[in-house]
């Protein structure tokens, strides 16, 4: 179970196969590092950079 916004499968299984289960998670990971993942692709990043954002949160800096 994720505590992720809506996006892709795809990308939601990106995310768990990488080890991430919340999205407090992503604050320790950049957002190129992310991009990397298989299935994680602009608009889902731009999901979870806006979920982060409404928390007062963002990605880690590179």
């Amino acid at each position: 179970m994720t505590d992720f916004p809506k996006t892709s499968r795809p990308a939601e299984a990106a995310l768990v196969n990488a080890g991430y289960t919340s999205l407090e998670q992503l604050t320790a990971v950049t957002e190129s590092e992310l991009a990397k993942l298989h299935g994680m692709g602009p608009k889902a990043l731009r999901i979870l950079r806006e979920a982060l954002a409404e928390r007062g949160q963002g990605f880690a800096s590179p």
